[in-house]
């Protein structure tokens, strides 16, 4: 499977940057206590940051809402998924746990404030291109409802698109069933590469000493826009 920005993306901003995890024989159970009472506590301190910070003003949240209009959407009718988890932290609307994948999930994305997907690898067919969508392009997403996504940025395989920064298509959804996954970093342009690298190192090596498996991560940007997993 390739994995490529379209090129179209780099005329709005040079420095765009996706970032790639793989992850291969793991197990998708309830998260252990550990996690829970970790993410319980990150979110019970964020909510007393976010007192003192607004959302809007978190460095990670205010560049993606940057990016997002430089794209041509909306941050405040469509926000990008991290924005729009940090703001329930600041309601004290604490995210319940799930299951193991999107548990940490949401807690990479809480932590380096940025949208995060995570995808069944056997849901997906053919090549992945991640691009910008128009009036056209749209899936049945995860809250419930038929999602347009004119002028956000979304991944498509053979069958469609199937994720996005907004908000991810049900039929790509990690399950208990799933061993094989594919995370989609949605990185800060103003990251350095090695930062990135970094970054996603941490939080495949995080995933599977849990999760069990194996992982390898590699990194998209002007320079390299097609990678092989």
């Amino acid at each position: 499977m390739n994995i490529s920005i379209n090129d179209s993306l780099f005329t709005i901003n040079n420095q765009f940057k996706i970032g790639i995890i793989h992850y291969n024989k793991i197990i998708v159970e309830e998260s252990p206590q550990m996690i829970k009472g970790r993410t319980q506590l990150y979110q019970e301190n964020l909510f007393f940051e976010l007192q003192d910070t607004p959302v809007t003003e978190r460095a990670g949240i205010k560049e993606w809402r940057q990016l997002w209009k430089a794209l041509g959407a909306d941050p405040n009718r469509y926000r990008p998924s991290a924005e729009s988890l940090m703001r329930r932290i600041a309601k004290q609307q604490y995210l319940t746990p799930y299951h193991l994948a999107v548990d940490l999930n949401n807690f990479f994305s809480l932590q380096y404030e940025l949208p995060i997907g995570i995808y069944d690898v056997h849901t997906l067919e053919g090549d992945i291109e991640i691009t910008l969508g128009d009036d056209t392009t749209g899936y049945e997403g995860l809250n419930g409802r038929h999602n347009t996504l004119a002028n956000i940025l979304y991944s498509k395989d053979a069958l469609g698109a199937f994720g996005s920064p907004y908000v991810d298509s049900k039929r790509s959804a990690v399950t208990k069933n799933t061993i094989e996954a594919l995370q989609i970093f949605y990185l800060r342009p103003s990251l350095s590469d090695s930062n990135c690298e970094q970054l996603l190192g941490s939080s495949g090596k995080m995933f599977t000493q849990i999760s069990g498996g194996d992982f390898k991560t590699a990194l998209l940007t002007s320079e390299i826009r097609t990678v092989h997993i």
